[in-house]
Parts: C-alpha cells; structure tokens; sequence
C-alpha cells in the first residue's frame, strides 16, 4: 500500500511538471512572460537566474532572498514572472562552462533595466575588467569620470544587479584586500581564486 501512495505521489509530480511546461510554453508563445526565471547551483551557493525579453535582467546570490529579489522584479519589472528554465539555458550554460574554467567571458544579452545614472556607468565600465585582471574602487572611480566617488563606486558594485555575469568581484581595495560583496567575502575569494590560478 506505501508503494501505491509513492507511485501515486510520482506520478503527481510528473502530471504537475507537464503541466508547467505547457503553462511556461503557452506563456512564452503567447507574449506574456516578461521575466523568466530559475537557479543553478555553483561554486559560490545557488544562484537565481531571471531574464527579460532583452536579456538576462538579474543575477541574485542565496543571502540576497531569492523569493525578496522575485518580489522586487515583480514590483519594478512585471508581476508576470514563471519559473522557465528553458529561456535560461544559454546563461547557466556559460555560467557552468566559467566555474569549470573553460570559459573567461560571458555572451549572453542582458537587460540592464536595473541599474541608471552613476550605477549604470560603473556596471558599463566593469565589462571591461579582463578575466583575471582587478581594479581598485579610486581607479574604477576614476574612469568613469568621477576620481572622488570611490565609496559611490562601492555603493554601485554591491547594487550590480548581475554579478559574476558583469564582474563586480574584480573591483578591490587599493591595498588589494578584497572589499565588500553581495555574494558575501567567501564567494568573491572563490571566484578571485578561480580567476587566477
């Protein structure tokens, strides 16, 4: 009799998952998904994946609060938010091909909606911090035109909303110490460590 509660549980879940593929599928084709979204587990905790039409939108470590992020996009970008694994395939794809150190760069759209102003000058100039190369807050500060703006600077990298994607973790200290993270100082050594060895 156990068995036949198991099988019957199994088989809900196989009835729910298709369900939720042809809920995603009608979704997509039909116009109405404005943000998909799913999670990969890394090297530095799972992360939250979320795209727009345009592009990735959001990149969210585990201490950020997954369900909090979804809530934000929901509130800035669109309630219409599905859990849709399919449209993310290409970034966790990229993403596993970084941790597995077969990949130094990611190509993949982004939308970056999220980010205006300063900040968005900061996250524009962070795409061209090389694999493996850091910069310091003043130098960053500096080439975004604004040489006194260095907590600002720190303010912007710890508001990315795409780390590892657009590399924040590549921004540290003048005397070389890592500085603060979104992700948490365990995760930006991880990925700092990955980078150069």
């Amino acid at each position: 009799m156990t068995a036949n509660i198991f099988d019957d549980l199994h088989a809900d879940d196989e009835t729910m998952g298709k369900l939720h593929r042809r809920l995603e599928h009608a979704a997509d084709t039909d116009g109405v998904l404005d943000v998909a979204y799913r999670t990969i587990d890394t090297p530095v905790g799972t992360l939250l994946l979320a795209a727009t039409p345009v592009g990735l939108v959001r990149v969210a470590y585990d201490v950020e609060g997954h369900d909090a992020v979804l809530g934000r996009l929901a509130d800035v970008v669109s309630p219409r938010i599905l859990r849709s694994p399919l449209r993310l395939d290409t970034v966790a794809r990229q993403l596993d091909e970084y941790f597995a150190k077969r990949r130094t760069t990611f190509d993949v759209p982004v939308d970056l909606r999220l980010a205006d102003g300063f900040r968005r000058s900061v996250i524009e100039h962070l795409r061209d911090i090389g694999y493996g190369h850091r910069e310091s807050y003043a130098t960053v500060a500096a080439a975004v035109g604004s040489p006194k703006a260095v907590r600002a600077v720190g303010t912007a990298c710890a508001r990315n909303p795409l780390p590892v994607v657009i590399p924040c973790h590549r921004v540290v200290r003048s005397d070389g110490s890592t500085g603060q993270y979104a992700g948490g100082a365990a995760a930006k050594s991880t990925l700092l460590d990955l980078e150069a060895a």
